[in-house]
């Protein structure tokens, strides 16, 4: 099984700001009782987007001009919190496909990866100037090159890091574990045959 190597991300982008933004602020808990991760991008941030009537607040996702958005920036220490991936998730159901941001949990980090969707870590500076250039001009067409580790808007570029397991996984198409495991399951029953004392139940 071949995945999408994801050597960049194109399109436009949206600002969500703030530090320590948590898990459960991107999907509260009581939305995680489902079957599939499908409708979870009805419920991102959705606390902090929606009253207790379900109106819409003042918040950049509520936003006509940044509609269509499929790279998020953010500030420091995006996904902290609980480890549940259905964080991830329901960014990714939303419509995004990367993020941008100071710096990242590490679980959260990782289940994005699972996704086929880079999380890339930039400065406060060029965060700032970013944000920005989104603000004055929301189409602006916004570049993750993540074979670069650059980004890219408009005549506004800076690098940005990305750890080099994470970016060698996503450019060669390597991203997803189980499908590695599922691609890999006739060495696996070879060496289950070889090793003679385990049974592979079927």
């Amino acid at each position: 099984m071949s995945l999408e190597k994801i050597r960049e991300v194109n399109g436009r982008s949206v600002y969500v700001p703030g530090n320590d933004i948590d898990t459960d602020r991107i999907i509260p808990a009581r939305f995680m009782k489902c079957v599939t991760f499908d409708g979870l991008g009805e419920y991102l941030f959705y606390d902090v987007r929606k009253d207790s009537n379900g109106n819409d607040r003042d918040h950049p996702l509520n936003e006509s001009r940044f509609s269509g958005s499929s790279i998020l920036i953010s500030n420091a220490n995006f996904g902290c919190g609980s480890s549940r991936e259905h964080a991830p998730q329901a960014l990714y159901r939303y419509g995004f496909r990367a993020v941008i941001a100071e710096s990242f949990a590490e679980i959260f980090f990782g289940n994005c990866c699972a996704l086929g969707m880079p999380c890339v870590v930039a400065t406060q500076e060029n965060i700032k100037s970013l944000a920005e250039r989104i603000n004055d001009v929301p189409e602006t067409q916004v570049t993750v090159d993540v074979m670069n580790s650059e980004v890219c808007a408009g005549d506004l570029k800076f690098s940005v890091e990305i750890p080099e397991g994470a970016r060698e996984a996503l450019t060669n198409g390597r991203w997803d574990p189980i499908a590695e495991l599922q691609e890999a399951e006739d060495s696996i029953d070879n060496l289950v045959t070889e090793l003679g004392y385990l049974r592979r139940g079927r």
